[in-house]
């Protein structure tokens, strides 16, 4: 498996199962006043959050028919910019980015969930081996943390990508928060999201 499931498009290192198109479109993609992304590192809360955010917004749970979930919350790089042009706004946008490919604007939102590495390694290293498309069934994890270790997975080095969220984490328009600290204090960090998000949301 290894190197051979996964190559570079325009520089950013992602899974060739991912349509090079989609992801070039992502790349290119001029972030819109009002836009609000979920940022992470794969298997870091994404999916939590995108969970939380759309029931803040809509006060019910996101769709249980993934085609009905995609459409309500693109993943850019999976579904290109098109995807996230045609999306019901408000909405979360799902991305993968490191800060440098990122679709940046003052006038779009960011919420960057971060989680221990350890634990996103071992996370990543399950759903690596359990996706078939990365031809990954019979691998350890030995040989997955030494491709994590090394940047050699899906949207690169995790130690990368989190360092160029963590230096705008003070920025007005961005919301940094750990799984850790969203676990530790959900009821918290929910009303803090909601507030981030806009005051009639916090105001619920």
């Amino acid at each position: 498996m290894a190197d051979s499931q996964y190559h570079e498009v325009d520089g950013f290192y992602i899974s060739k199962s991912f349509p090079v198109e989609c992801v070039r479109s992502a790349l290119n993609y001029k972030a819109q006043p009002g836009d609000l992304f979920i940022v992470s590192y794969p298997k870091c809360g994404t999916t939590w959050m995108q969970h939380i955010v759309y029931n803040i917004i809509n006060n019910r749970p996101p769709p249980q028919n993934q085609i009905a979930s995609w459409i309500e919350m693109p993943f850019l790089e999976a579904q290109g910019a098109e995807a996230v042009e045609d999306m019901r706004r408000p909405g979360p946008i799902k991305t993968h980015m490191p800060f440098r490919f990122q679709p940046y604007s003052s006038e779009a939102k960011y919420i960057y969930v971060a989680r221990n590495p350890y634990d996103c390694c071992v996370s990543y290293f399950y759903h690596t081996r359990d996706m078939p498309e990365y031809h990954f069934q019979d691998g350890t994890f030995d040989q997955f943390f030494e491709m994590f270790v090394e940047g050699k997975v899906d949207f690169g080095d995790y130690f990368d990508h989190l360092l160029s969220w963590y230096e705008h984490r003070n920025d007005p328009n961005v919301l940094f928060v750990t799984y850790e600290q969203l676990k530790k204090d959900t009821r918290g960090w929910v009303l803090k999201i909601a507030d981030f998000i806009g005051e009639s949301f916090g105001q619920k």
